[in-house]
């Protein structure tokens, strides 16, 4: 069975023996499993939030980028109406009989986000068919990465390629996506981890038009400032932080209502300091000042990317982060404020830093345990995770890159 050539490899990956190794690994069980002798090749990446925190869900503005992991997958149709998927590492196979969406349960996993998929793209008027597709991924899971987006935007990909020749936008993959986990695996999500996934590359994403979100590339890596990337997994703690979640939009809602608007992006800062009395919640008035502040943090940071002023970059994302530490407030959970794992590792981390006199480090996703961003000189990235790997675990750390390629069906 033919994998892919070594020229996209290399254009994808940046090399072409490693992952000819990994794709031939797939080939080889997608043939065992499913006995085709044919498969087509596709890949979807991981995403990282560059800047732009917690602002997508009340229309603001975002920088994400793919990074260089990803999941990957062997498909080909099967001529019936059922979707068989087997993943690496279940052992339950995913079955889906797209003529009986009904019958998969909700909220039990990959194969409810299949089937919610599924759902999507044929209300999007788009085709779907049975097909068997064999899928592994190196996307770091419970790690801020969105392991979750990538296996949709793969699934996406495929559907597309096969049934569609090509018709469905990556803002088409974006809503199935979101569609599938907010109505079939129950979870509010908004799509910038699928469209940061999708698309490829570090993104610009404009979230004012709650139907039609808005994205353009910015054309940067942390290389090319000298820096590298490096992403830490404090672990999860123990407490349940749906309530702490949900409670940053509906705070920022809050102060949007005051100034006469649904959402921040439909009003402004001013406006809302102005009606203060009408919130009685101190807090969303910070939440909403981080928010107003963070979209002009985004958008100094797109320019800055343009003029390829590294330095001004560095200093906005470490401005981000000190305000969703301070105003946002989602470093970790009011509730159990005992367990403060990411504020732990942003203070080791800023005292290492702080030696060096160069590097920042902030929050990074959703906040309250789990993971933090690191932009560390690359000479001292080594050093860096040998320092922090003392306090993590090696296994919680993570250098990575930001790779230019999005969800894709790859020639072979």
């Amino acid at each position: 069975m033919n994998i892919p050539n070594k020229n996209e490899l290399t254009r994808i990956y940046g090399e072409a023996e490693k992952s000819a190794a990994r794709f031939q690994a797939v080939a080889d069980h997608f043939a065992e499993i499913y006995h085709h002798d044919i498969a087509e090749f596709f890949t979807a990446p991981g995403r990282t939030e560059i800047i732009g925190n917690h602002t997508d869900h009340n229309g603001g503005r975002v920088i994400a980028g793919s990074i260089d992991m990803d999941t990957i997958g062997a498909a080909y149709p099967n001529n019936s109406s059922v979707i068989r998927i087997t993943s690496e590492g279940y052992d339950k196979e995913v079955v889906v009989d797209i003529n009986d969406l009904a019958s998969v349960p909700k909220a039990q996993g990959t194969v409810s986000l299949v089937a919610g998929m599924v759902e999507a793209i044929q209300k999007f008027g788009f085709k779907v068919a049975g097909f068997d597709a064999y899928v592994t991924t190196n996307v770091i899971r419970a790690a801020g990465v969105s392991s979750s987006a990538s296996f949709e935007m793969l699934v996406c990909s495929i559907i597309n390629y096969f049934f569609n020749d090509g018709a469905m936008t990556y803002i088409n993959y974006a809503k199935a996506g979101q569609y599938a986990e907010n109505v079939y695996w129950l979870k509010a999500s908004g799509l910038m981890d699928q469209l940061a996934c999708a698309v490829g590359g570090p993104i610009l994403l404009d979230f004012s038009d709650r139907e039609n979100p808005k994205y353009e590339k910015v054309n940067f890596s942390f290389h090319d400032y000298d820096h590298h990337l490096v992403i830490v997994n404090t672990g999860k703690g123990h407490a349940d932080l749906s309530e702490e979640y949900s409670e940053i939009p509906m705070e920022m809602k809050e102060a949007a209502k005051a100034a006469g608007a649904e959402l921040l992006c439909e009003t402004t800062l001013d406006k809302v300091l102005a009606n203060m009395d009408k919130i009685d919640n101190d807090r969303a008035i910070l939440r909403a000042i981080h928010f107003f502040k963070e979209n002009e943090r985004v958008e100094r940071a797109a320019k800055a990317v343009e003029e390829k002023d590294g330095e001004t970059v560095l200093k906005l994302l470490s401005e981000s982060g000190k305000s969703s530490w301070e105003l946002l407030q989602n470093c970790y959970p009011i509730k159990a404020y005992t367990e403060q794992k990411i504020s732990v590792a942003l203070a080791l981390t800023d005292l290492f830093l702080k030696k060096l006199g160069k590097g920042i480090c902030r929050i990074h996703g959703g906040g309250f345990a789990g993971v933090i961003m690191c932009v560390v000189p690359e000479e001292e990235t080594e050093n860096y995770v040998s320092y922090i790997s003392e306090f993590a675990g090696k296994e919680n750390v993570y250098p990575m890159n930001i790779r230019a390629v999005g969800a894709v069906h790859i020639e072979k």
